[in-house]
């Protein structure tokens, strides 16, 4: 975590000494803090973790930006073909996440996506409930859930 503060630090620092105060130069000063950061990990920095978790955090982003993607490309064809193609219903989904980020991740992962809307969490905490537009087969879209979504959500969090 303390990588993390040193790093963006460092982007703000960049950001104040070229004067240029926008999202694309911050972003530029994280990477080049990234960088400096990456450079000198062996000698002052031995929280090396940091640095794949700055890529699988990355790699999360377009996964999800995949998904959302491809929801939306299939909600705008139930709009524009003719037909109805929907088979929805409300599914139970057991969490292996545990924890209240976890499940406040997974569950707004899911409520972004189009088609998809998180409803609930069982008291005890292991049970997501979500209603799907595309509900064919209750296991198979479970699974997409647990494969998808709350893996990389476990994998992220670890």
């Amino acid at each position: 975590m303390r990588t993390l503060a040193l790093n963006l630090f460092l982007a703000v620092t960049w950001v104040a000494l070229t004067g240029e105060y926008t999202p694309a130069n911050l972003a530029a000063g994280f990477v080049l803090g990234y960088l400096l950061l990456l450079l000198f990990r062996d000698t002052l920095l031995p929280e090396a973790g940091y640095f794949g978790k700055v890529w699988q955090t990355l790699y999360f982003t377009a996964f999800f930006l995949w998904k959302l993607v491809l929801a939306n490309l299939r909600v705008a064809w139930e709009i524009l073909t003719p037909g109805n193609k929907m088979r929805p219903g409300i599914v139970a989904i057991p969490l292996d996440v545990q924890s209240n980020l976890g499940i406040t991740i997974l569950a707004n992962l899911i409520t972004l996506t189009p088609g998809t809307l998180s409803l609930d969490v069982s008291d005890d905490r292991r049970t997501l409930y979500v209603h799907g537009m595309y509900v064919d087969d209750p296991d198979a879209f479970r699974q997409r859930i647990k494969e998808g979504f709350e893996k990389r959500v476990r994998e992220l969090l670890r």
